[in-house]
């Protein structure tokens, strides 16, 4: 997991991005990036099944699986069902993982967090993605999961006084419903995080309690850094 999460690129400038232009494939991606952008940005609760996998060089190492939950303003729930049990949960204060195996919950400040989920900042805020993005193209060298989806390179940097040289790429694999696909995050080292959603719900009934963290009472709560394990990356 990569980057800081919505606080932190909450930080980034906001650039107002143009309308795609050239030919009719490139019109269509703007079309497309459209009516994503309306449909999140309108939904006040999310809700989705993904699927996770950890690359090195091309290869996968890990797959993890769940539901994720988010909740405006800045706040999300992931509950990763296999091939372990655990919580990864942003309550608008503290970033916490929750590994009920080993009866810890780990603790950080939301600001303090680096995190991967950056590129979601818009599902948890009004941000559009084309704001949060320092650059956002159709990513046309992409192939798309189905013929008619669209594909974007998404360019920011990790924070706002961030070195050119520390710019990172991500790719958002879009439905020509407006639906989030898939999100490509590459890393250093030859290391990629893949994640797939399905199942998108726009507006469930979930309760703030969802989004609030309540420890079993033989949990042991540590202050610190979040584990660094593959799929919980700082």
């Amino acid at each position: 997991m990569w980057a800081s999460f919505v606080f932190l690129a909450l930080q980034i400038p906001y650039f107002f991005l143009p309308a795609f232009s050239g030919p009719a494939g490139t019109k269509a991606a703007q079309s497309a990036l459209n009516l994503f952008e309306s449909r999140y940005s309108s939904a006040h609760t999310l809700q989705a099944t993904f699927l996770e996998r950890y690359l090195d060089n091309g290869r996968v190492t890990r797959v993890e699986a769940g539901d994720a939950y988010f909740l405006r303003p800045g706040k999300m729930r992931w509950d990763y069902q296999a091939p372990e049990r655990n919580t990864f949960l942003v309550d608008g204060k503290y970033v916490w993982f929750y590994s009920p195996a080993d009866h810890t919950a780990t603790r950080m400040p939301t600001k303090r967090s680096e995190d991967w989920r950056t590129p979601l900042a818009f599902l948890t805020s009004h941000m559009k993605l084309s704001r949060l993005c320092s650059s956002l193209e159709p990513a046309l060298d992409e192939k798309p999961s189905h013929s008619g989806d669209s594909v974007y390179r998404c360019a920011f940097p990790q924070s706002a006084d961030a070195a050119p040289s520390s710019v990172k790429f991500v790719l958002f694999g879009v439905s020509s419903e407006g639906e989030l696909l898939r999100i490509v995050i590459p890393q250093d080292g030859g290391i990629t995080l893949e994640f797939s959603f399905k199942n998108w719900r726009w507006n469930p009934g979930l309760e703030k309690e969802l989004f609030q963290f309540n420890p079993p009472p033989d949990t042991v709560i540590v202050d610190g850094l979040l584990p660094d394990t593959p799929g919980m990356r700082q």
